[in-house]
């Protein structure tokens, strides 16, 4: 039997043509192109699947390289990623909460109405608690429905504590600053967050007395042009 030399043929001729040698190169560009045709990949994964598939395998291998540098393995890994978990959901609940904006023009009443001497009453029922900040505000409610309740003031739905102590001040002039500043309050009170303190609800108590005393000014109509005076 003679030696294989280099590209020889590994079996012995048995006709006239040749055997068949391929280069090794293009032997391989001949399978890719082969295997690369749709009928050999009709069950492969879609692009997403395999998409997915990579990124749970590069999931599993982050928590498997964390439970392993994490105390207590899987189990601490565990209760941090929960911790974790809990301060989003504390963050998520407290800046989507929505918050009522202060604004310089509340209303002054709630849906249900009461008489003045009802809001009096609650007022002096949160002073005796020492609630300031309510009774402040039941107080200015109770100055407000006095005013519509004697028809110094038309009632009307929606009135702010600014709307209702610059519409007083026409027939009460002489209460002008005091009218203002017990609106002030209310609105710091009920709409900026601010507490307030025993004095200012005294200060308001004595303007509501002093109102229930006070007699309106009354604006003579002009008269026509013409007409005797």
């Amino acid at each position: 039997m003679q030696g294989l030399g280099t590209g020889a043929p590994l079996l012995p001729r048995t006709g006239e043509d040749p055997p068949v040698t391929i280069p090794r190169e293009p032997a391989r560009e001949a399978a890719e192109r082969e295997l690369s045709k749709p009928m050999y990949h009709e069950n492969d994964p879609s692009l997403l699947q395999r998409a997915l598939n990579r990124f749970w395998e590069w999931v599993d291998d982050l928590f498997t390289a964390a439970s392993g540098a994490t105390p207590g393995g899987s189990f601490g890994l565990l209760v941090i990623v929960l911790a974790v978990l809990a301060v989003v959901a504390a963050l998520w609940w407290r800046l989507s909460t929505p918050h009522r904006a202060p604004t310089s023009s509340p209303a002054l009443f709630d849906d249900r109405p009461r008489s003045a001497a009802e809001h009096r009453a609650a007022a002096e029922a949160h002073a005796a608690q020492g609630h300031w900040s309510q009774a402040v505000q039941e107080r200015m409610r109770a100055i407000v429905r006095s005013l519509e309740e004697r028809a110094l003031l038309d009632p009307r739905p929606g009135r702010t504590a600014d709307e209702a102590a610059a519409e007083a001040s026409l027939t009460l002039p002489a209460h002008t600053a005091e009218l203002r500043a017990a609106a002030q309050e209310f609105d710091d009170v009920t709409y900026g967050s601010r507490t307030t303190t025993e004095p200012a609800y005294r200060l308001m108590f004595t303007l509501d007395e002093s109102l229930a005393h006070t007699k309106p000014t009354l604006t003579a109509p002009t008269p026509r042009q013409g007409a005797p005076k």
